[in-house]
């Protein structure tokens, strides 16, 4: 950042302006973001692969039926045999679900072949409403599960089929923003009073992250509106932990070379300027290689994971403006008493380049080759754990960390009804081709009682029950023969969809994602690293340890999740994710500290300067792990599988990268290959001392 945009910032009269313009931002953005919800999108089509053969066939199913119904399944078991009373409740039941707003007429009860079990197939519209309408209807409060009650008197009741499954999966999501706002703001407010020794410090930073919240859900809201991007419930939530788990780690960043100049110059404004002239384009470049980074989901098929990579780029986008524009002019309106009881007075020193993190450079420096080959092998090792690793999608049953009603009913129909007969295949093909079609579908191995569905606009659908679970890899491949069979029809243009091919679908899209947009981000992210160190050799080693990094978080998660959490999988979506936090959030610590080391370099060295940045940034950077690792680790306060296997994969790979790769691996490599480091810029060409010219106990902390 230059002195004359950092003096504006700061300025005696212009840091009022700069405040003033935040409460015009805010108070037109507060009745925006609170909109946001209302623009979700959270049905199929907002998380499908948007060529898919199964989204195409929904769309062609609006031909001949309400897409928007959705069934949900009553299902009523006693093991012992239904009795007449139990049927005679089940009717009425049906006959008061018809009667209220949303649902059609109930079909049923229905009794299994077995004698033990009822189900009445509940059609539930859900019209513009969308999940909230189906959470409402099928919810407690006057919905299906209330009028059906649990069976505490009879026999046992449940909720479930697509509509139940849905409806529990929109009460996980219902209030996220709330639930994930609150667990991580929790988490830095605890780690900047840990971290600032202040109880009045952290509240500059939450503040700011506040304000850049409402303001990017505001912007979102807009661009939502517009239709120019889609959003859910899944990425503003992430949206929400990603601004406040970065803005604070900008707010260190920014806080600690505040302090660091305070103590250089008498007056503060003077003190801000210099602090964001120096940690400002550190700042920047990190704010950017995350943007950019997650900007490059918009490339992905799946149209859940493209739609996250606006919204998370715009949610950064505007964290980054405020903690360096809001936050410098806070803190330099309210002046240095808010670093009470610590106060950095003109003059006084400062410990940090004598602490923690000065011995431990001492102690590399001894032997800095041995020290990043070992840690190397080390995160190597494990790394292997990867083989564990299944990510293959998730069931419904897998996919919550509790078991919701729907999953309970899920089992009990499965049982006396079959895995198949809630959700059946759906095939659509030209009406000239349709006996032939139906043929191939019918003698598909897995595939029963297919039967025709209706024709409208010269196309026949037909549907057919599945043998296998759905949701299982079975019903999957069941799906692929069934296409295999009904393609192979002359001039049918034959497609196969339902819920097992979106699964299917869903899986595929992940794959082609994870092989287009890894090599996109590391392409993005070394382009960024070697325009902002002015080299080549330093950023391709920078990203080759953030990808180790990557690899042993994966390595350890995998183990995790099976032998202690026992989860029985991965989303197909998990590493792309995992590796796209990681990458871009993780290569933060690694700007922030070889940015100081170039410019300590420049005086004293590339190995004196790789002591003086670790000494310099080691504490403030530790704290933007754990405030980064903690916010992340909030996303575990959602009962589902998937967002906990994130949560907890992006806070280990942060304190991996903050901990060992940052402090140790980097700092060993600096070491090392001194001046080297920067080829082929004329930095590398400096003098440098060797190894052996670094005395312990004395990392060269000259001024």
């Amino acid at each position: 950042m230059t002195r004359s945009a950092a003096n504006l910032i700061c300025g005696r009269r212009t840091k009022y302006l700069v405040l003033l313009f935040w409460v015009a931002v805010i108070a037109i953005a507060g009745p925006l973001a609170g909109k946001l919800t209302e623009a979700e999108e959270n049905d199929n089509s907002a998380w499908l692969p948007e060529g898919a053969e199964s989204t195409q066939v929904l769309e062609l199913e609006e031909s001949f039926r309400d897409t928007d119904e959705v069934p949900a399944i009553v299902v009523y078991e006693r093991p012992d045999g239904i009795t007449d009373a139990d049927r005679a409740t089940a009717a009425e039941h049906a006959a008061t679900l018809t009667d209220l707003d949303h649902i059609g007429e109930v079909q049923g009860p229905i009794p299994s072949e077995d004698g033990e079990a009822l189900e009445l197939v509940v059609p539930i519209n859900m019209g513009e409403g969308g999940w909230e309408t189906l959470g409402e209807v099928v919810g407690q409060d006057g919905g299906i599960r209330d009028v059906v009650g649990s069976g505490e008197d009879g026999p046992s009741v449940n909720v479930t089929g697509p509509g139940g499954v849905a409806a529990d999966f929109a009460e996980v999501f219902d209030g996220i923003d709330g639930r994930l706002l609150l667990a991580a703001a929790s988490v830095v407010i605890v780690i900047l009073l840990l971290t600032y020794r202040s109880p009045l410090l952290w509240a500059l930073p939450v503040i700011s992250a506040m304000v850049a919240l409402t303001t990017a859900q505001a912007v979102v809201y807009l661009f939502a509106d517009s239709g120019t991007i889609t959003v859910n419930a899944q990425s503003v939530g992430i949206m929400t932990v990603l601004i406040f788990g970065a803005g604070a780690d900008y707010a260190l960043l920014l806080v600690a070379r505040y302090r660091e100049e305070l103590r250089r110059h008498q007056d503060r404004h003077e003190a801000m300027s210099f602090a964001l002239h120096r940690a400002g384009p550190a700042i920047i470049a990190s704010g950017l290689t995350v943007l950019v980074g997650m900007f490059c989901l918009v490339f992905a098929e799946l149209n859940s994971t493209s739609g996250m990579g606006p919204v998370l780029s715009i949610g950064i986008a505007v964290g980054l403006l405020a903690m360096l524009t809001l936050l410098p002019a806070l803190l330099v309106i309210v002046g240095r008493w808010i670093f009470w009881p610590v106060r950095p007075t003109f003059g006084s020193v400062d410990h940090t380049t004598e602490g923690i993190w000065a011995r431990i450079g001492a102690r590399i420096s001894r032997r800095p080759r041995l020290v990043w080959v070992v840690t190397s092998l080390a995160l190597g090792a494990l790394a292997l754990g990867i083989v564990r690793l299944d990510a293959n999608g998730l069931t419904n049953e897998e996919a919550f960390t509790n078991t919701p009603d729907s999953i309970v009913g899920q089992d009990i129909f499965a049982e006396h009804f079959g895995a198949g007969g809630e959700q059946p295949v759906v095939v659509i093909s030209n009406a000239d081709g349709a006996d032939e079609v139906q043929s191939a579908f019918a003698e598909t191995p897995g595939i029963s009682n297919v039967e025709p569905a209706g024709e409208a606009d010269g196309l026949v659908m037909m549907t057919g029950t599945l043998e296998a679970a759905p949701d299982s890899s079975a019903a999957q491949e069941t799906v692929s023969d069934a296409r295999d069979a009904v393609h192979a029809v002359p001039e049918a243009d034959a497609q196969v969809g339902g819920d097992s091919a979106i699964l299917l679908d869903t899986l595929n899209a992940a794959e082609s994602d994870n092989q287009l947009i890894i090599p996109i981000v590391l392409i993005v992210v070394f382009f960024i690293l070697a325009v902002l160190l002015r080299a080549l050799l330093a950023p391709l080693l920078l990203i080759a340890t953030v990808v180790l990094s990557f690899a042993a978080a994966l390595g350890i998660s995998a183990l995790v999740f099976e032998y202690i959490l026992g989860f029985e999988g991965a989303d197909a979506g998990f590493p792309l994710f995992v590796f796209v936090f990681l990458v871009a959030l993780g290569i933060d610590y690694n700007i922030f500290l070889m940015t100081r080391v170039r410019e300590e370099a420049h005086k004293y060295g590339t190995r004196r300067g790789a002591l003086i940045g670790l000494a310099s940034t080691g504490g403030v950077i530790t704290a933007a792990g754990l405030v980064l690792a903690g916010t992340f680790a909030a996303l575990a306060v959602m009962p589902m599988v998937f967002m906990a296997e994130i949560g907890f994969a992006v806070a280990l790979g942060v304190l991996l990268d903050t901990i060992i790769v940052r402090a140790i691996l980097v700092t060993a490599l600096n070491l090392d290959i001194g001046a080297k480091m920067w080829w082929p810029s004329g930095l590398s060409k400096k003098p440098d001392v060797t190894p052996d010219d670094l005395v312990e106990g004395e990392p060269a902390l000259v001024r």
